[in-house]
């Protein structure tokens, strides 16, 4: 599957309002959202088991960056601070040193999460719920990142009628050179009954490397 095209860096927010596109009840701007449309559809129905059980502590915004280091993963805790600034997050992203790149995990409390693979100057970026954007910066800073126009308000209105899943952006195949194909994603991520939190935990897990995100887990609710 071809992945979204990532510019150079992120788009400066103008201010400007995001242009109409067709009604999403109706037809998505598929050239924009891409094969999450589909996912979207296919997780309404999915009911594939991940494992995971919702957190006893209230959600937390936390941001982590998982790397490579003597052939082992390795995750630390990134300032809370980056759950709400893109550009920081792939700096810093950029400043641990890795022999494969950098993975960087963000959960903003009960609301969504962000991925990030960076290669370099290469960025990959994944969103789990484009909604987010109206009310969060990072999200709203993902989907600029990524040339996807922020909803407009009916579009909005059409997302949040599915109370089911959520809508997802950028590259769903951000993992799947890691075992994580699209379609694992996309119900992952689709899924509104897990916390962000146990979404990023599935997918450590998933990824191989549980312990290490655990532990900086862990460090998070002290």
């Amino acid at each position: 599957m071809e992945a979204n095209a990532i510019p150079d860096g992120p788009a400066q927010d103008s201010g400007a309002t995001s242009p109409a596109h067709p009604d999403l009840d109706h037809n998505l701007a598929p050239e924009a959202y891409g094969d999450a449309v589909l996912l979207k559809a296919l997780t309404s129905v999915a009911n594939a088991p991940v494992g995971m059980a919702m957190s006893d502590e209230d959600p937390l915004d936390f941001a982590i960056v998982v790397y490579r280091e003597d052939d082992s993963w390795e995750a630390e805790l990134l300032p809370v601070a980056l759950t709400s600034d893109l550009e920081g997050l792939i700096h810093a992203l950029r400043q641990q040193p890795s022999i494969n790149g950098t993975i960087g995990l963000v959960a903003v409390g009960d609301e969504f999460f962000v991925a990030l693979r960076v290669f370099g100057e290469h960025v990959e970026v994944f969103l789990s719920d484009i909604a987010a954007s109206w009310d969060f910066p990072l999200a709203r800073q993902a989907l600029e990142y990524l040339d996807v126009p922020v909803p407009d308000e009916d579009e909005l209105d059409a997302i949040l009628q599915d109370e089911e899943t959520a809508l997802p952006a950028g590259d769903l195949s951000i993992f799947a050179d890691l075992g994580l194909d699209e379609m694992e994603l996309g119900i992952l991520s689709g899924d509104i009954d897990l916390l962000p939190e146990d979404v990023l935990s599935s997918i450590a897990a998933r990824l191989g490397f549980s312990e290490p995100f655990e532990r900086a887990i862990d460090s998070v609710f002290g």
